[in-house]
């Protein structure tokens, strides 16, 4: 029945199909194995994509050439650009999706890539010889070989749900949890542990009253994650904004003796910046309430996701506590919320291209490496399944920098420092976050998509002529002079200095009351020059990034020195057969660190927890030697 596959991935998650289409489109012969061919790519918790940091993230995979983003524009119920009053590095596009139909889009899209078959059945065991993978041997009893395997199965390896002391085996509710796989990847000495994580219960809309709650509309100009046409919704649908209060915790509280988290049923640690309501009320014991989000779950259905009520207490007692909250006191319950634990491969076992450094041709993406989000695995699926084909092809594995792309900061965090805790993305984590904005990671990330084999050329085009127009009008307004009169009236009415001189219109985009949107608007020959570009679709994201690229030039400027001189830390290259607990020199604890990890350069080595910086001096000293 099997041909011998290029890439075998095993999991139909956000990390599979972006991984299965990734080495699909490139040239590979891939087969897709899922447990469920009716839920690829499924929304197990929240219905939406992107959010702080995660926005960033979905607009590179799109940049690059993956699919996740312009399958969420398809599928957007509710568009918003969060921290718009902030910064443009914190800017993060948001959106709630209908969750049937992103699943269907997924479907739909992995049957378009031809050289993607597709196979239902659960993967028991990978077969090593001579430390490279040779094939995987499913539930069905069948042998299937292929060249490379990418391990994506999410939250599914020996999973565990938790409601209250209830338990049963299972990767997600009403899905059956994959056995064997855990214990046969250990034998070949990859090391595993658990993590666990959780999701909030779904009401009947149609029991929630609505006029107690306060409503959060989409943006009026709702926006997009694809740098493609995608269309933007027409219609939106809003979430409801409520919240907790002192009688709910109280109702929680006595549900703690049953909480699994509480009496040790639950091993594996939680997500930290995702937790579930009862560790709020302990972490948070002094607050009176906390912040409840209702989100629709599609046009055609009135199920609601409550955003920050995840819990693992007994399905009564969230149903008590449900019905204390202002607007929910006679909602029903579709679902309950559950805990669940999982396995998890510690990712510090990884080279940069996720290919394990145990066994050769295996990768592993997404929430097995211990991240948590749709968007982080998306993203790992999208490397994993890029370098898998180049593997194959014989190319040097595709490396995106931590000064380059938040994917970058993220593969570099689970390889450098690894995790304990579910990882969450976050623009704190990247330091360079002001070059990495949302806003260009086409003019960053399009061409490296490109030259991969990925992104089609009429893509690149687009960005090439975007690129031009900016550098153009940013020529422009640096040498066309304006006479006061034809704008100290507007100057005036916004709140600005008045020019007693002539003055450029760069130096007038800087000061903070003055948009270019309305200089573009006022100005006849500006916006003739700039409608002498072939910009579609593409006018208001160019006028954008002139406008952040004129207002933030110094901190930018600043920004881009910094890089350089890291950039000469991470050009200083150690051997990968480098014996460190030779070097005397090293502390114990840098030595086991660094023998461990295998840093590929004194920028990763000093990224590690536990390197000092003379630790790094004796490096430096060796390498010099």
């Amino acid at each position: 029945m099997f041909e011998k596959y290029d890439i075998i991935v095993v999991g139909g998650g956000h990390a599979g199909c972006e991984a299965a289409v990734a080495a699909g489109r490139i040239g590979g012969k891939v087969l897709l194995i899922s447990m469920s061919l009716e839920n690829l790519g499924f929304m197990s918790c929240n219905p939406a994509m992107g959010g702080i940091a995660k926005g960033q993230i979905l607009r590179e995979i799109d940049a690059l050439g993956g699919m996740s983003g312009i399958i969420a524009d398809y599928t957007t119920i509710q568009f918003r650009m969060l921290n718009r009053s902030k910064g443009p590095a914190m800017w993060s596009p948001r959106a709630q999706i209908d969750r049937l139909a992103f699943t269907g889009k997924w479907r739909q899209c992995i049957e378009s890539v031809e050289n993607i078959s597709l196979w239902q059945d659960a993967v028991e065991k990978i077969i090593v010889k001579n430390d490279k993978f040779y094939s995987v041997k499913t539930k069905l009893g069948i042998e299937i070989r292929a060249k490379c395997c990418i391990i994506t199965s999410g939250t599914f390896l020996n999973g565990k749900i938790f409601i209250g002391r209830k338990w049963f085996e299972s990767g997600r509710l009403g899905e059956v949890a994959s056995k064997g796989l855990t214990e046969s990847i250990k034998k070949y000495g990859i090391e595993s542990d658990k993590l666990k994580t959780g999701t909030s219960v779904r009401l009947d809309g149609r029991s929630i009253d609505f006029k107690k709650l306060i409503e959060q509309k989409g943006d009026e100009n709702p926006g997009r994650f694809s740098f493609t046409n995608t269309p933007r919704p027409e219609k939106q649908r809003s979430c409801f904004l409520t919240y907790t209060s002192p009688v709910v915790h109280d109702i929680l509280k006595k549900g703690f003796k049953d909480s699994p988290l509480y009496h040790g049923m639950i091993k594996g640690a939680g997500p930290r910046y995702c937790p579930s309501i009862e560790d709020k009320l302990v972490k948070f014991e002094d607050r009176q309430r906390h912040q409840l989000f209702l989100e629709p779950e599609g046009w055609n259905t009135y199920e609601y996701y409550i955003n920050g009520f995840s819990s693992s207490l007994p399905e009564d007692v969230q149903y008590k506590a449900l019905r204390k909250i202002k607007g929910l006191e006679n909602a029903k319950i579709i679902k309950p919320g559950y805990g669940i634990e999982y396995d998890f491969f510690p990712p510090t076992q990884l080279d940069y291209s996720l290919e394990s450094k145990k066994t050769e041709n295996l990768f592993f993406a997404g929430q097995v490496n211990g991240t948590t989000g749709y968007e982080e695995a998306a993203s790992q699926g999208l490397m994993a399944g890029i370098n898998a084909i180049r593997k194959i092809n014989k190319f040097q594995p595709f490396i995106l920098e931590r000064s380059e792309s938040y994917i970058g900061v993220l593969i570099d965090d689970l390889v450098t420092k690894g995790t304990n805790e579910p990882y969450r993305m976050f623009t704190s984590r990247a330091e360079y976050r002001l070059l990495l904005r949302q806003s260009n990671a086409d003019m960053r990330l399009t061409e490296k998509g490109y030259n991969i084999g990925l992104c089609p050329g009429t893509r690149f085009n687009v960005v090439r002529k975007k690129i031009d127009a900016i550098n153009r009008i940013i020529e422009y307004i640096e040498y066309n002079r304006l006479e006061g009169d034809k704008i100290n009236n507007f100057l005036e009415n916004v709140g600005t200095t008045k020019l007693k001189l002539k003055s450029n219109i760069k130096d007038l985009i800087k000061r903070p009351q003055v948009s270019i949107f309305r200089l573009y608007e006022l100005i006849d020959d500006f916006k003739d020059f700039v409608e002498s570009f072939d910009l579609k679709y593409t006018k208001n994201e160019v006028l954008e990034e002139t406008e952040i690229l004129i207002k933030y030039e110094g901190y930018i400027m600043k920004e881009k020195e910094m890089v350089e001189k890291i950039q000469k830390l991470e050009n200083l290259s150690l051997n990968k057969d480098l014996d460190y607990m030779k070097l005397k020199g090293l502390s114990l604890e840098a030595r086991q660190k660094l023998q461990e990890i295998k840093p590929k350069n004194i920028g990763q080595a000093s990224r590690i927890s536990g390197i000092s910086p003379a630790d790094i001096s004796v490096l430096l000293i060796f390498l010099k030697r």
